[in-house]
């Protein structure tokens, strides 16, 4: 019997981006694998240097129940970046970033996998070992990342979180998107957010694929 895990991601700010470097900081609009697999890891205790294969292996499909707002911010430090081997600097030495987040949103995150770690998964983020936020250190959850009781499913990844009710209080709308990691050639989308070994260190991430849909409120809610 194949075993789902999963996980509820609202906060009042988010951000998964998957390629920010230097000035912009972008964020995809639901939360990347790296990011997803980063906060496991961080539930577990585990340090930067340490193999993620094993987290990285859970395929992983995100549905949202609340779409959200984009906020783009502006961050201002005085001294000089590097940036591309060059150093980049404003008129009076202050270096200015943009850093995109996602607002009010509501994620139910699922993962498929080995049912033993999936176990320790849901035990972890229960009593995380570090603090767990939303993709970037200054996004924390406002509600428990944790479900209720156990956020275990017995079944597939998509059956699991198609039949689960939906969280905080979604806008008025007949259904909600899926986004569901697909073996290679089944779907259209590529997102380059794959760890790979100890990832957060060697900053090796690799491609996958994912398919994209729109599918009835649970429980026909509307």
């Amino acid at each position: 019997m194949t075993t789902t895990l999963l996980l509820r991601l609202t906060g009042p700010v988010q951000a998964w981006g998957t390629g920010s470097r230097f000035e912009v900081r972008d964020t995809g609009l639901e939360p990347s694998k790296s990011g997803v697999v980063g906060l496991l890891a961080g539930a577990l205790g585990r340090r930067r240097d340490a193999d993620l294969s094993d987290l990285a292996a859970l395929r992983m499909a995100v549905r949202v129940d609340r779409e959200p707002a984009t906020l783009r911010d502006f961050h201002t430090t005085h001294g000089v970046a590097r940036v591309a081997g060059r150093e980049s600097r404003g008129e009076d030495g202050a270096v200015v970033s943009e850093r995109f987040y996602l607002t009010d949103a509501d994620f139910l995150v699922g993962l498929e996998g080995d049912p033993a770690l999936l176990e320790v998964l849901d035990a972890a983020v229960r009593r995380p070992r570090f603090p767990l936020s939303l993709g970037r250190r200054a996004c924390l959850p406002s509600l428990p990342v944790a479900l209720p009781g156990s956020g275990l499913r017995s079944g597939s990844l998509e059956a699991a979180l198609l039949a689960e009710p939906l969280g905080t209080s979604p806008r008025p709308r007949d259904a909600v998107r899926l986004v569901t990691e697909v073996a290679p050639g089944e779907g259209s989308e590529v997102r380059h957010d794959q760890p790979v070994g100890a990832a957060f260190v060697s900053r090796r991430f690799v491609s996958r694929w994912v398919r994209t849909r729109r599918v009835p409120l649970p429980g026909g809610a509307g």
